[in-house]
């Protein structure tokens, strides 16, 4: 694999924002940052399970801004290890983010038998963020199989 071919699959500075799959670095950081709040605003009745989906949002959130902006500053300097390590972080937080909406959409259907007022605001808002973290666990699957296929190609 020569140098040349590798820094061709990994863009660098403003490249990053308009290359494919790498654009798609900011609708995971949206969606998951909108997973972290709506979890965050709600009331915790069962810590164990929204604890889970707030680590999975945070630590996906946190690692893509980060990966975002190495790539953006050219860190990579155009080794193939960084393909690897992209496909890594992208089955990762896949999987985590599957993981979490699961757990969410349980949390949420045991919460939609209750018929409390203040159980109705909190089942909406968990209807919102069982949402996202699909939405946010289909991008994250999508970055990872193109990645892949940019593994593949180098």
């Amino acid at each position: 694999m020569s140098s040349a071919t590798s820094t061709a699959s990994l863009p660098s500075g403003l490249a990053v924002l308009t290359t494919f799959p790498d654009v798609l670095f900011i609708p995971e950081i949206i969606f998951g940052g909108l997973v972290w709040i709506l979890v965050a605003s709600s009331r915790v009745t069962v810590p164990i399970l929204q604890g889970w989906v707030m680590f999975v949002s945070v630590f996906c959130f946190v690692m893509s801004i980060t990966l975002l902006c190495l790539y953006s500053c050219g860190a990579h300097g155009g080794s193939s290890s960084w393909v690897t390590l992209d496909i890594i972080c992208q089955e990762t937080a896949a999987l985590f983010y599957l993981s979490a909406a699961v757990l969410e959409a349980y949390f949420t259907y045991s919460v939609s038998r209750l018929t409390d007022p203040v159980v109705t605001t909190i089942y909406r808002e968990n209807i919102a963020a069982v949402v996202f973290a699909f939405i946010a666990t289909l991008l994250y699957v999508i970055h990872k199989v193109c990645s892949l296929l940019r593994w593949k190609s180098s």
